[in-house]
């Protein structure tokens, strides 16, 4: 049997909940300029599957890389860590 690799893993902000069973989280990751040596802030944009429909806007969630669910789903919801005040 052949064994599978580590899926990636990241944990970002929800800010959409519009859609059935769809959330938007926006994933902020800090990237080294190279040529003045500073740091900047990137953001990336990833669509993941909720099942449950539990998360909210402003909810911290942790999303999981799988396998294509639609033409731009390929992530989905783990868990999520903190919800929104």
């Amino acid at each position: 049997m052949k064994e599978r690799g580590q899926r990636k893993v990241r944990q970002g902000v929800v800010v959409s909940d519009r859609m059935q069973k769809t959330v938007v989280v926006v994933v902020t990751r800090q990237v080294l300029h190279p040529r003045f040596h500073k740091y900047i802030r990137r953001r990336t944009r990833f669509m993941a599957h909720d099942t449950r429909g539990e998360c909210k806007v402003g909810d911290v969630v942790e999303i999981a890389e799988t396998r294509p669910l639609s033409k731009n789903k390929r992530w989905r919801v783990v868990r999520v860590v903190e919800k929104a005040a």
